[in-house]
């Protein structure tokens, strides 16, 4: 797991999980590789990691990736992270995470939005800023009340990912119950929402981090250039 990956779970288990009483937690795409959110989890919290192959940090084996052997309304917390760019049909995935959790449950989905293609067994999407609202919209018209929280993305931290990160309450008349926000206090980000303001961007950026580095460094060459082109006329 990636640097930022596991700084911005962490933040997630602060804001939202360490004031619950005995959480029932459910990571999808729990093995362990290069550290797992299982390690910073909240010691009170009833964890259970599920993904397709046995593995260190695997609870659970699944038979479909898309069925999740708990019953209706049964989870508090859902963790997805790094995991929906490697699903085919994610979508599937998040009615099925809707499905499980209790109606105040809430689902922390952490995606690129960048990054190198690297298969797991495949690798088929980045996450733009509005797929956040694009998901809760999707489950909306499937009949369940899901909202958005807040959502953002990450800054680089010591590795190439920039994380889009998604918090999402199943109900919306649940929402009230969680008034902290990471957006709040975390600034390394662009492009974040804030439930109930989900019609306008906090720090908002059309160019990826990516983009803008390299915007900065081809203006840092042409002015090189300038200043040597200055010197040989001097």
């Amino acid at each position: 797991m990636h640097s930022s990956a596991m700084k911005n779970g962490a933040r997630f288990f602060n804001t939202y999980v360490q004031g619950m009483a005995s959480p029932q937690v459910v990571e999808i795409g729990a093995r362990n590789v290069n550290g797992s959110l299982r390690a910073i989890a909240p010691a009170h919290a009833r964890y259970l990691g599920v993904d397709l192959e046995a593995a260190p940090g695997v609870d659970v084996v699944l038979a479909d990736p898309y069925k999740l052997p708990f019953p209706d309304e049964s989870v508090d917390v859902v963790l997805s992270s790094s995991c929906f760019e490697h699903s085919e049909f994610f979508w599937e995935s998040f009615l099925e995470i809707q499905r499980v959790l209790k109606p105040e449950g809430l689902l922390y989905m952490n995606v690129p939005s960048n990054g190198d293609f690297h298969r797991y067994p495949v690798d088929c999407w980045r996450f733009y800023p509005d797929s956040g609202l694009a998901l809760a919209k999707w489950a909306r018209q499937k009949g369940f009340r899901t909202t958005l929280l807040e959502s953002y993305v990450g800054h680089q931290d010591l590795d190439i990912w920039n994380d889009q990160v998604c918090i999402y309450v199943k109900d919306e008349a649940h929402a009230h119950r969680y008034p902290a926000r990471i957006t709040a206090e975390f600034r390394q980000f662009s492009n974040g929402l804030s439930y109930p303001q989900l019609d306008s961007y906090l720090n908002p950026q059309t160019r990826s981090q990516d983009q803008r580095r390299a915007a900065w460094w081809h203006a840092g060459q042409r002015m090189m250039r300038a200043a040597r082109r200055a010197m040989g006329r001097g």
